[in-house]
């Protein structure tokens, strides 16, 4: 197998040459082995997957930039929509191949829906839209107040016939879970009985905090780490994904 290297500091004359290199590897990787190894429990689905555990290390560098973050995020995403979207409903129907009539599977009607938390959650739902751009795309406005550690609701963005469409619902981090049950209930109040969780990284916490509240809701991670620390960040975690995504980490 050829190993591409990934380096953080890599000279800005060879990057877009890197970049396409290692779009093109990972496209093979995700083609070439349909097969990802999913380590399943108690309805959290974590990723078992070498390529899996290299894009999450450049991820918790904290020395990584945050083109480089993004970059890898992006690729990750595009690894972790496959088992987001393994029970999607598709139905059969007849097509002329260029030899002959066939019997397909396509996706329902209405397509699904990527919903993210923002701002965070854009940089996953982004990812997943390129693996199933044919999906609808919706946006639910969510932060963390730093002092209670409580998720405040600001925005809501969602297409219409949202009671009938399957919904994957992402956020690169699941602390505490606040943002995560904040977003499932309002959901499923607008009737939606169909619904995936994805993240990079979550936290014990989140996960029964979630599962207490929705426990039918599966849960897709890249990592299952350890603990919340008191300020109920992620341990070991990737510090704050919104602000390392688009470059506003305070020294």
């Amino acid at each position: 197998m050829i190993v591409i290297p990934f380096f953080v500091n890599e000279k800005p004359s060879s990057e877009w040459k890197n970049h396409f290199i290692r779009d093109s590897f990972l496209r093979h990787i995700v083609i070439g082995n349909p097969i990802m190894s999913v380590q399943i429990q108690n309805n959290v689905h974590v990723l078992d997957h070498p390529l899996v555990s290299h894009k999450l290390a450049i991820l918790r560098a904290r020395d990584t930039p945050p083109h480089h973050f993004r970059h890898a995020l992006h690729e990750l995403s595009w690894l972790l929509a496959f088992p987001a979207l393994q029970k999607l409903r598709v139905t059969s129907v007849e097509i002329e191949t260029p030899l002959e009539k066939t019997i397909a599977a396509v996706m329902r009607d209405p397509k699904p829906c990527l919903v993210s938390i923002l701002r965070a959650g854009n940089g996953l739902i982004d990812g997943f839209s390129q693996i199933c751009p044919e999906a609808s795309v919706g946006h639910l406005g969510l932060y963390r107040d730093h002092d209670t550690a409580k998720p405040i609701s600001y925005y809501s963005s969602l297409p219409d016939e949202m009671e009938k469409r399957q919904v994957i619902l992402g956020d690169p981090m699941l602390a505490t879970g606040g943002s995560a049950m904040m977003a499932i209930e309002t959901l499923q109040t607008m009737g939606v009985t169909d619904i995936v969780f994805a993240c990079l990284v979550a936290a014990p916490e989140g996960v029964a905090a979630v599962h207490g509240k929705f426990p039918d809701v599966p849960i897709v991670t890249a990592a299952l780490d350890r603990e919340l620390n008191k300020m109920n960040y992620i341990l070991p975690g990737l510090g704050d994904a919104g602000d390392r995504i688009y470059g506003t980490v305070r020294s």
